[in-house]
């Protein structure tokens, strides 16, 4: 068991290097398209929140690096 678990670590390691940062992204982009579709929210909105999500994701997950690499 411990093997399987070893190789879907590794292979999800290919992909993702930062697990937080890719799962506050599936977030953002599932919360938005759903706020464009059922809210009505204009997509040019839609896309300004995108890029501002992103970025603040983007800076959150810097921090915490820098935090990690100075203990």
């Amino acid at each position: 068991m411990s093997l399987i678990r070893l190789v879907a670590r590794e292979f999800f390691g290919m992909f993702v290097d930062d697990g937080n940062l890719a799962l506050l992204a599936l977030v953002l982009v599932a919360a938005v398209a759903a706020a464009v579709k059922l809210l009505a929210l204009p997509p040019l909105l839609g896309g300004a929140l995108l890029l501002v999500g992103c970025l603040a994701i983007l800076l959150l997950s810097v921090r915490r690096a820098a935090r990690a690499t100075n203990r």
